[in-house]
């Protein structure tokens, strides 16, 4: 196992909601060279930014987390934009790790990377069995290229460089912004805002049939970083909980944490999105002994209560 604590480890992303966790998982174990480059001096999508970010840094590992995502309506919006810059960020920066002699890179992809039509609970030999799910696949794609990057650069440099696929992420902290936010933190503004304002119905994306798998934040994080510690191979590796929930009962659930009693309207005129979203996560487990540990009703209750409480600040500060 790798021991963490003398390296410098940069972290893209790192001041976002996985990233922190991240950040805040290395420095538990002792890590003080960490280092998050800020969009504000660093745009990782302009090579004479990353070039000097590693001129100046000089990290022995990185760990790529920084991506411009959203939820299915923010990908239907903006496919040239999410495409674009995560290609384009991923490229650079693994290309610009490679240049500059650091010892290990960790891409993290996404879940959307998968087929639509992948066999439940998705493996990672299925990964090229088909073609995204159309409304993300821009993004997926994007990300996805992170694996070819990461291989190709094995074969022809030995550059040390994983892949791994986390599955959703929740947790306190989310995005909550309805015009870029997952399904969940949009699910729980939506209940928590309708039962303040007395609404007698809110209206959900789809008909609720589809399925998804949830990894509470805090456990995303660990398993990166395990990762970091422990697994140098070129097989990408799903990171998950290995359970999935239908979006109805999901929606059902969190109208009942956030007291929310009125009725739940099905948009079926909005797309689904993914059928089914279910990981095999047997080979984190083998390989770096990854096993998420929170219970999605525990995960879930404290998330709703976060953002409650976070909300009900707000409003005091206005």
């Amino acid at each position: 196992m790798r021991d963490l604590t003398s390296f410098r480890i940069a972290v893209t992303g790192g001041a976002g909601f996985l990233g922190s966790h991240v950040v805040s998982a290395l420095r538990a174990r002792g890590c003080r060279g960490v280092v998050v480059p800020r969009k504000a001096q660093y745009d990782l999508t302009r090579e004479e930014d990353v070039r000097r970010f590693y001129a100046q840094h000089r990290p022995d590992i990185v760990i790529h987390l920084a991506a411009v995502v959203g939820g299915i309506g923010a990908n239907r919006e903006n496919p040239g934009r999410f495409f674009y810059d995560n290609l384009v960020m991923g490229a650079l920066t693994m290309e610009h790790a490679r240049r500059t002699g650091v010892g290990k890179y960790v891409a993290v992809g996404t879940i959307c990377c998968y087929p639509k039509f992948t066999p439940v609970p998705f493996r990672e030999d299925d990964l090229w069995n088909g073609y995204p799910e159309e409304t993300n696949a821009p993004y997926g794609l994007a990300k996805k290229m992170l694996l070819v990057q990461a291989q190709s650069y094995r074969q022809q440099y030995d550059f040390n460089a994983i892949f791994l696929l986390p599955v959703n992420l929740y947790g306190p902290g989310d995005n909550f912004d309805p015009a870029s936010s997952h399904v969940i933190p949009a699910l729980v503004k939506k209940f928590v805002e309708a039962r303040a304002s007395g609404a007698s119905e809110v209206p959900v994306w789809g008909d609720g049939s589809a399925t998804r798998e949830f990894l509470y934040v805090e456990d995303a994080a660990e398993g990166i970083v395990r990762a970091t510690e422990r697994y140098d191979g070129p097989d990408p590796v799903n990171l998950g909980a290995g359970f999935e929930i239908s979006i109805r009962e999901l929606a059902d659930r969190i109208a009942a944490l956030t007291g929310f009693t009125g009725r739940i309207v099905w948009d079926v005129e909005k797309p689904n999105g993914q059928p089914r979203r279910l990981l095999d996560v047997s080979r984190a487990e083998e390989l770096f002994a990854f096993r998420a540990a929170t219970n999605f009703e525990a995960g879930l209750k404290q998330t709703v209560e976060w953002y409650m409480k976070s909300a009900a600040a707000t409003l005091v500060a206005v």
